[in-house]
């Protein structure tokens, strides 16, 4: 499945998030800077396939996992008028120079740096391309025979298994940083700037400033998700060991549209024409607050105030997860939303058109 970018009218978030970009960190947003010498790679990416998932942390190797990785990882550094404005990491996923990074690390860059293991000097890097919904970007450098990582199976990633966090924490001189922790909690959504996170791995690793874009791996060495945020307290929600990163399902499903985007292709955006909040009930679900007219949501018949609870049979738990939905279906597409409507429950079936405009 391709995934889809779009902007949502958003009422509420569901959390208080820090980004986990560098030292002065950027807010989430999009860039895409063309480059007549390098596009997209043809190389695959590797993908590990079935293996079990381990939940055990007795038999976790941090150093050989570490070891295995740690190659794979590096530093990315944004530049602004030729000062560093953000610091954060990357993972190479193919050997011709493909790197992987969140777009919250690149945004606003004039230009981007990327620094390998065990050398001194930054390489220059190209952003072929940047999903700030999804908060992934496709970096390229000039280089051939790179050491890669290895995506996990989406499948075979399971709450309780050992996980291990690799990157650039806070930005400081050396080696990439590696905390441990386990895999909490799988298929979170969160609310940001520029729409809905969904899919995310929920993970007690520590995850800090410099972290973004660097790989969470499981105990086989495989990457299951990259780095994006950690939920803060605030004045009225404690948090502790709460982190999140971008699944390896999403990785998989995003990197054609990237890689489209990075060879000049349009990648076209699904269009439903409706506005999202939260419920303000205590209840599951989403809220309808409003409905273009013409467009798929009014020919469908749903209505303002509407609830979605369930879409094409997977429940709706809030906002996030509506628009993560939509957001994740291709033009063309048809999607069945069960609704509560002054007490009863009632299926509607809409067609998503293409988006004409941004």
């Amino acid at each position: 499945m391709t995934v889809r970018r779009h902007r949502w009218p958003l009422a509420a978030g569901v959390a208080m998030l820090t980004v986990a970009a560098g030292t002065l960190g950027g807010v989430i947003g999009a860039s895409i800077h063309d480059d007549a010498t390098l596009g997209s790679s043809r190389e695959p990416i590797s993908v590990a396939s079935g293996a079990s998932p381990v939940s055990s942390t007795d038999g976790l190797n941090v150093v050989g996992v570490a070891e295995t990785v740690g190659p794979s990882v590096v530093t990315v550094v944004s530049l602004v008028d030729g000062t560093t404005m953000g610091v954060g990491s990357g993972v190479i996923i193919t050997g011709d120079g493909e790197i992987v990074t969140n777009a919250h690390v690149v945004a606003g860059a004039d230009e981007v740096r990327v620094r390998l293991r065990g050398e001194t000097e930054p390489r220059t890097a190209t952003v072929l391309a940047s999903d700030a919904p999804n908060d992934l970007a496709l970096l390229r450098i000039d280089a051939d025979g790179l050491p890669t990582a290895v995506v996990a199976d989406p499948d075979s990633i399971a709450v309780g298994e050992s996980v291990i966090a690799i990157g650039f924490a806070l930005g400081l001189d050396g080696g990439a940083s590696v905390t441990t922790g386990v895999v909490s909690a799988l298929d979170r959504t969160l609310v940001t700037d520029s729409g809905a996170l969904g899919g995310l791995i929920q993970t007690d690793a520590a995850i800090s400033s410099g972290n973004s874009g660097g790989p969470l791996v499981n105990a086989r060495g495989e990457v299951v998700g990259i780095n994006t945020a950690v939920a803060t307290s605030s004045a009225n929600r404690s948090a502790a060991n709460v982190g999140f990163a971008i699944s390896a399902r999403t990785l998989l499903d995003e990197l054609a549209a990237l890689r489209a985007q990075g060879d000049g292709e349009t990648v076209p955006e699904g269009f439903l024409g409706v506005s999202i909040e939260e419920r303000s009930d205590g209840g599951s679900g989403a809220l309808i607050a409003e409905v273009s007219d013409p467009s798929p949501a009014s020919d469908a018949g749903l209505e303002v105030g509407d609830i979605v609870i369930e879409v094409d049979g997977r429940p709706v738990t809030g906002q996030g997860g509506l628009i993560s939905e939509i957001r994740n279906t291709e033009p063309g597409s048809t999607m069945t939303f069960t609704v509560l409507r002054n007490g009863d429950t009632i299926e509607l079936v809409a067609t998503l058109q293409e988006r004409t405009e941004q």
